[in-house]
């Protein structure tokens, strides 16, 4: 055992009640390839999107990585219960023989339980403001003025979308992860069939529209990287897809076989969600792509209106339609739209669907509301038995470790982190500044997190004998240095490229300065809590003998 005190958690334990599907259902939840495509296209359609579909790849293959030494610590540490990183770390370096390691057990699983709550605290925050833009969407496209009103210059209705957004999801949360099951089951088969539906009428538009200018010639041009530096910008957002398959983690204690199915579960998520689908998704929204779709940004350069692709080329009839405003076409179209996707889907259906644009292009956006709702679910789940954990090791207060007595669910946790969430969407959705603000804060936890945990698998099997060389040391490296480098990439597209705006400068420094003070202050306050209880940061060299005595 790996915990460093053994406090007991008031109100009982988790009860296994999944088998291989319930883990492998919420860790894809997460992942969610339904809705990223659609709320994520328009970042990656600002700069170097010709490398888009390429990114996708490396950005799964860092996943896989990761998830590979997810996969490997879960099966060595099958007890870890909700702890997942944060158990891994410890019993990690608490393994070691040597005093100068294990001392550090402590310390380690403390810096990665703060890193999981800096990705896992505002991720649910970012999707419950993904909810609340595409929700303003759906109902703009019967009513240009849906939640457009503004008190004191804020959105309140909009905020209050994406209040009432995150209690639904609290409550389901509330009731327990088999509820949540069941529903993730149904959400991911919708958007499964939704996602496949688009993707098949998308590369058939393009067999039966061949005379249009593409993006790309060919479908070789889809899959092939153009240039490194786009590939690299490209592939710091689309990791951003990928995360969630570790959530399977957490749900160790809740498992009714953790050492076989929360390894399976890790890697069948992430090869389900993103090797199968994201793949295909994305050649399909980038092979379809071209100057047949196309927009008019107005003056202020906030508004884009789609235009009929029957009618691009009677640029008269747009100018004299939209004075003083700007013609833009393919991925500069994608850049200006705030829901490229949904064009799309607009454009299929009325080419392919007997004029049914609008009714296809309402589907595709309730199906990306339905894979939000388990995205936020399962990130909200794993979050709370994260601090759950920590709560029941007595590193946090006493409630957050408490299960309730009738749901023997963290209840307290995902009580705070509702109203968390709440508070970060309604900030996220007001605009887009904000939105890249929470969800670079997140990205920050994120990398943090994989790439501490692809360092503690590399210590966890230091000194095993006969181990996999491939699999416990040049994967581990390999994952650590990617995560912490796309990571250092991230920071240097914002600071130092070319392309980087002051807006988006901005943003980056906003978030790194939020992320780097939550991540001193959290630790400081785990390190004066544990003097107040008397407990060391770093371990006295007689701690294996108290535990044993134990």
């Amino acid at each position: 055992m790996a915990t460093t005190t053994t406090a007991p958690a008031s109100g009982g334990e988790l009860k296994p009640t999944l088998g291989l599907t319930g883990v492998t259902i919420n860790a894809m939840a997460l992942i969610a390839p339904g809705a990223f495509l659609w709320t994520t296209f328009q970042g990656q359609s600002a700069w170097g999107a010709t490398s888009m579909w390429a990114s996708v790849a490396v950005a799964t293959l860092v996943a896989l990585l990761t998830a590979s030494c997810y996969a490997l610590l879960s099966k060595q540490y099958p007890q870890a219960g909700a702890g997942s990183s944060y158990f891994y770390a410890e019993a990690a370096f608490l393994e070691k023989e040597e005093y100068a390691h294990f001392r550090l057990a402590r310390v380690a699983k403390l810096l990665i339980g703060c890193a999981a709550h800096l990705y896992y605290w505002v991720y649910p925050g970012v999707m419950v403001a993904f909810m609340g833009t595409i929700l303003v969407f759906i109902g703009q496209l019967f009513n240009p003025n849906f939640a457009a009103a503004l008190w004191h210059g804020l959105a309140w209705e909009q905020m209050g979308l994406c209040a009432i957004f995150a209690v639904i999801t609290g409550a389901i949360a509330y009731r327990g992860v088999t509820g949540s099951t069941m529903a993730n089951v149904v959400i991911n088969v919708v958007q499964i069939i939704a996602l496949l539906t688009f993707t098949i009428l998308a590369i058939v538009y393009r067999g039966s529209h061949p005379n249009i200018q593409y993006v790309h010639p060919s479908a070789l041009s889809v899959v092939s990287p153009h240039g490194f530096t786009q590939l690299l910008f490209q592939s710091t957002i689309a990791i951003l897809l990928v995360v969630g398959f570790e959530s399977a983690t957490a749900l160790a204690a809740e498992s009714k076989n953790p050492l076989k199915d929360i390894p399976r579960g890790v890697i069948l998520s992430l090869i389900i969600q993103a090797v199968i689908f994201y793949s295909f998704e994305y050649f399909g929204a980038n092979y379809f792509i071209g100057q047949h779709y196309a927009g008019v940004v107005d003056k202020s350069g906030a508004n884009f209106t789609l235009i009929d692709p029957s009618k691009i080329h009677d640029i008269s009839q747009m100018g004299a339609t939209y004075t003083g405003g700007k013609l833009v076409y393919g991925f500069d179209a994608a850049a200006a739209d705030s829901a490229p996707i949904g064009s799309f889907s607009n454009i299929i259906g009325n080419a392919l669907l007997h004029g049914h644009g609008l009714q296809f292009e309402l589907i595709m956006a309730v199906s990306v509301v339905l894979a939000l709702v388990g995205t936020a679910l399962s990130c909200l789940a794993t979050g709370v038995r994260v601090s759950y954990a920590m709560g029941k090791d007595d590193e946090l207060p006493g409630p957050f470790g408490s299960l309730h007595g009738k749901y023997n669910t963290p209840h307290n946790a995902i009580i705070m982190l509702t109203v968390i969430s709440a508070i970060i969407g309604s900030y996220g959705v007001l605009n887009a500044d904000n939105l890249i603000k929470i969800a670079v804060i997140s990205n920050l936890g994120t990398f943090l997190l994989y790439g501490m945990t692809c360092l503690a698998t590399f210590v966890a099997f230091s000194h095993v004998k006969n181990a996999s060389v491939l699999t416990t040391k040049l994967i581990p490296i390999l994952g650590m240095i990617l995560n912490f480098g796309l990571m250092l990439g991230d920071i240097y597209f914002a600071f130092f490229a070319p392309s980087a705006t002051d807006a988006s400068k901005y943003d980056a420094k906003f978030a790194l300065v939020v992320s780097a003070t939550f991540m001193l202050l959290s630790f400081a306050y785990l390190a004066v809590r544990s003097v107040a209880r008397g407990e060391p940061m770093f371990l006295p060299p007689d701690h294996k003998k108290a535990l044993a005595t134990h």
